[in-house]
């Protein structure tokens, strides 16, 4: 039997409630980067009687492959997905078993992905997200927290680690074997090195509309293959886009995604990095309304025709209810975040400050805060 792995610095992740709550009725998948905690919190939850299969040991694949059903009641099935007939192997066990056993199904790339009309699994599952930590799930209160945050990024590993020397040295291994073994398993491809420089490009990249014409002439790529190469980092939980916001209001562009990484310690520019950390915050939450309460949010970006642009604006039901922009220091009010409100005035609008603790209601109803308030109304 496969062990867990040890592990250490555990503190209660975000999702512990709500998963245990969904398994007693159903199978819940678990997905998320790689190393950001998924085996951990799994060993978290497991009682005594549980059993862990992973897809990447050989002894697990042939119970798997040999359909051998545990006689533990909890069962772990990691990388899972990787089997090509992994969705009729759960959706049997499932229905054989669903009354004394229950059964818990980790991934590193997306599983919402693999859902499609007529899924097999369909009704049978609930998926949960998992994101690195934050601000809100480690309870920090202090600048300088908040600064180790900002640097060492939200992955357990770096952040646990407190050295910027060793995020370092976990990062550089980290994006290699990502593209070496995770992607590969996934998608095979021939041209790795090219891969791997526009992994190394997409950093540099943050915050700004994502040009695939202007990836492809610096690679010297063709178009289709570097918006195939995005699908797969963005299915493998490397980065993540945003689409623009629209409305009969604006005029705003339609097409154009910003992108953000999981791992923000991987984005040198400090501007770009506090945007992204607040990318990742908002983006965590929306996933856990998604996930957890069924509720219809999304995270987008405003910008319009003239170059108007507001960092951030989460909608319900494709209506904007929060507009933030994000800012390195205190400074005079966004006139793009203004504009934004007047058109919506029933939006919360909130400019952010990473330096400083200036708080106040300007008399065009923009909330100016620093992270701590509102980074901790989160998850």
């Amino acid at each position: 039997m496969t062990r867990l792995p040890a592990y250490r610095s555990l503190i209660p992740r975000y999702l512990e409630d709500q998963i245990r709550e969904d398994l007693s009725s159903k199978m819940v998948f678990i997905s998320g980067p790689r190393q950001v905690g998924k085996t951990t919190l799994a060993r978290m939850l497991a009682p005594k009687n549980s059993r862990y299969l992973n897809w990447d040991v050989e002894e697990d694949r042939q119970r798997i492959l040999h359909q051998e059903i545990p006689q533990e009641s909890f069962l772990i099935f990691d990388e899972v997905h990787k089997f090509n007939r992994w969705r009729n192997y759960l959706k049997g066990m499932f229905d054989a078993h669903r009354e004394h056993k229950q059964i818990l199904v980790t991934g590193s790339a997306r599983l919402d992905y693999y859902r499609y009309s007529g899924d097999s699994l369909q009704g049978r599952y609930h998926l949960h997200r998992l994101h690195p930590l934050s601000v809100a799930e480690l309870g920090l209160t202090t600048d300088k927290d908040f600064d180790a945050l900002l640097r060492l990024g939200g992955f357990p590993e770096p952040f646990f680690s407190g050295s910027q020397r060793q995020a370092q040295r976990w990062r550089r291994d980290y994006q290699q074997r990502y593209v070496y073994e995770e992607v590969t398993a996934l998608e095979q491809s021939q041209q790795l090195t090219h891969m791997q420089l526009l992994m190394e490009r997409l950093p540099r990249l943050v915050g700004s509309p994502l040009s695939i014409n202007g990836l492809r002439e610096d690679l010297q790529l063709a178009h289709a293959t570097v918006t195939k190469w995005l699908d797969i980092f963005e299915r493998m939980y490397m980065i993540f886009r945003l689409p623009p916001f629209g409305s009969d209001r604006i005029k705003a562009v339609k097409k154009e995604q910003k992108h953000y990484h999981y791992d923000w310690g991987i984005v040198d520019d400090e501007a770009a990095r506090l945007e992204n950390l607040v990318a990742c915050h908002l983006l965590k939450w929306v996933h856990a309304m998604q996930d957890g309460e069924g509720e219809d949010y999304d995270l987008t970006y405003f910008r319009d025709r003239t170059g108007r642009e507001v960092d951030f604006v989460v909608t319900l039901n494709k209506r904007p209810k929060l507009a933030i922009e994000v800012k390195s220091t205190e400074r005079d009010i966004s006139k793009h975040l203004v504009y934004f409100k007047r058109k919506f005035p029933e939006v919360r609008a909130i400019q952010v400050h990473m330096k400083g603790h200036r708080a106040f209601t300007s008399k065009d109803d923009v909330q100016v805060m620093s992270w701590k308030p509102l980074l901790s109304e989160l998850v």
